[in-house]
């Protein structure tokens, strides 16, 4: 027995209850060998892209006709590209000794997958789940924005065998697709990725050194192979800090240039010039000050918080560099900013990694986290009966949890009445749109009241009746926004009037008895509203229009054309 894949099957246990429900409502999955290899999808999908419980549920689509396609996550739109990860995963139960290979037939139907899934012209059979993310993902291809497709073979055994990746070399989507084996090693490591790193960097030529306020700063430069290396040992242990996902070789650009210049053996000189370096962390590091340069750095609880993608592109590409192809990479150096700094002043850290990754585009939700505006709003929900999570930590939200990332949708949807930038501008939330999203008025109670009626709206999309509307896994947002419209209606609340904790109490029975008749008449009324954007009734609209009608606001206009009064919930 393979000890890795051991503590990954018995990891199952708890995530197959995660998932029981769920399967059983939804995928209509009951029996125990089926429920694993579900709760083996859910684990890789929540390990791999960072995500709670709840999120890695809303991916899966594992079930008949899903095309080869067990999990379906869609990114947003950056410089008019955006990312498809896809999961197919396959868990051998009986045989723990992780010696299996990737299935054959596997990788045939996860290429055959990608042959079709992104072809807006192509006729697919496929589940409701994938069904309409397929479509969501066809129209935004339609609308001119280029999908970078990375799809991970997941399974708790090894690589795919050479007659696999023949089916792979015959696709020929080039570097628009790449293929990652995802095992029961990898996984294991990601979990892992807490315990402190401790280890030796070596810098080539000379080096500064400088201490003050308690602080100790080193700058110089190290081969990239070093780097590389350093990666290799301790994988995304080094990473901890670092507030940006690897964003992989395809589909990015900067990323692709520093393969580029790797790539070439007269520019690698060069790459210490073209390079912005990386900046480490540490709690202490030791060298011989006698020494005169090529020091060999002791380094404890060692961190990369910025630069990150360069050193998994520098791991990537070094890896896989023939031999024969190695010339001047003794010349390639890489700029290296070592930090000192006090265990106690963990709000330095988050700010030098704020400024230092500031340049490009960022998940900033966990660096507004000690915002004032955060810890006010922790403070005001508490003392309505919920917990606020500002910050990330790890386990199941329940259901008096409130997160940050939910909060921000929540509010955008249905107090600010921007359900489409709600829905498509997530990477925007803690950048642009934070200030309009958390100003210094929205209360605790605004946000309790938002999120439930978020909830209801996503609970129906996640688990659609038979019969459900096919706007249903697009409109969310919208519906939320429109519950929120009926909510104040019936508290006689004007728009820009704010909720207080006065009026919590009543709003939040309104929403427990009147809930679902909020939902229904807001689907109602959305049904309206399309039948009068598009002229005609709106089943006669594709998926993929439909998709694109929700990514857009025209749609806010004829809801507000509709009176309230029409909704007189039951008693």
């Amino acid at each position: 027995m393979n000890v890795n894949v051991a503590i990954i099957d018995q990891r199952l246990n708890a995530v197959v209850e995660e998932v029981r429900e769920f399967a059983g409502a939804v995928m209509k999955m009951n029996d125990e060998p089926r429920l694993r290899s579900l709760a083996f999808v859910q684990l890789c999908v929540q390990t791999v892209l960072g995500m709670n419980s709840e999120e890695a549920m809303d991916c899966l689509t594992e079930g008949g006709g899903d095309f080869g396609v067990d999990a379906f996550h869609t990114g947003e739109s950056v410089d008019g590209e955006f990312v498809v990860t896809l999961f197919q995963c396959k868990y051998t139960h009986k045989n723990l000794e992780g010696a299996a290979n990737f299935d054959e037939d596997g990788v045939a139907k996860a290429v055959n997958a990608v042959r079709f899934l992104f072809d807006p012209h192509a006729t697919v059979a496929a589940n409701p789940r994938i069904l309409s993310r397929m479509e969501d993902v066809r129209s935004r291809i339609v609308d001119g924005e280029l999908p970078r497709v990375r799809f991970l073979l997941c399974n708790n055994g090894i690589h795919w065998n050479d007659e696999a990746q023949k089916h792979i070399d015959r696709l020929g989507a080039g570097e628009q697709v790449s293929w990652e084996h995802v095992n029961h090693d990898t996984l294991l490591a990601i979990i892992q990725a807490t315990k402190p790193v401790s280890d030796t960097l070596r810098l080539s030529g000379k080096a500064i050194v400088e201490d003050f306020d308690f602080s100790r700063v080193m700058i110089g430069k190290a081969l990239v192979t070093e780097i590389a290396q350093l990666l290799e040992r301790h994988g995304d242990r080094l990473l901890e800090r670092n507030i940006r996902r690897y964003l992989g070789l395809v589909g990015n650009r900067v990323n692709e240039g520093i393969r580029a210049t790797l790539l070439n053996a007269d520019e690698r000189k060069n790459f210490y010039f073209y390079n912005n370096g990386i900046t480490l962390t540490c709690a202490k590091f030791d060298y011989n000050a006698l020494q005169q340069g090529d020091h060999q750095v002791r380094i404890d609880n060692l961190q990369i918080i910025n630069g990150g993608q360069t050193c998994n592109t520098l791991l990537k590409v070094l890896r896989d560099l023939p031999e024969a192809q190695r010339d001047n990479l003794d010349r390639a150096f890489v700029l290296v900013r070592l930090y000192q700094l006090p265990a106690a002043e963990d709000s330095l850290v988050q700010n030098i990694t704020f400024a230092t990754n500031s340049q490009n585009p960022v998940d900033l939700r966990d660096l507004r986290a000690n915002d004032p505006i955060q810890v006010r709003l922790e403070t005001d929900i508490r003392q309505i009966g919920y917990n606020y999570r500002r910050k990330r930590v790890d386990g199941a939200t329940r259901p008096e949890d409130i997160t940050t990332g939910a909060t921000a949708e929540a509010v955008l949807a249905v107090l600010r009445r921007r359900p489409h930038q709600a829905k498509f501008f997530t990477r925007e939330h803690f950048g642009k749109l934070y200030e309009t999203i958390f100003n210094d008025t929205l209360t605790g109670a605004e946000v309790v009241i938002s999120t439930l009626l978020y909830r209801i709206a996503e609970n129906r999309r996640k688990r659609p009746e038979e019969g459900a509307p096919s706007f249903r896994p697009y409109a969310s947002c919208f519906v939320a926004m429109r519950m929120g419209d009926y909510l104040r209606h019936s508290l006689n609340l004007g728009a820009k009037v704010p909720l207080t904790h006065k009026e919590f109490d009543t709003a939040k029975k309104l929403i427990e008895s009147q809930g679902d008749a909020y939902f229904q008449q807001s689907e109602k009324d959305i049904e309206f509203a399309l039948n009068a954007l598009y002229g005609r009734a709106y089943q006669e609209q594709s998926l993929q229009r439909l998709a694109a009608t929700f990514r857009r606001g025209d749609l806010i206009e004829e809801l507000d054309k509709l009176a309230l009064s029409e909704l007189q919930p039951e008693k």
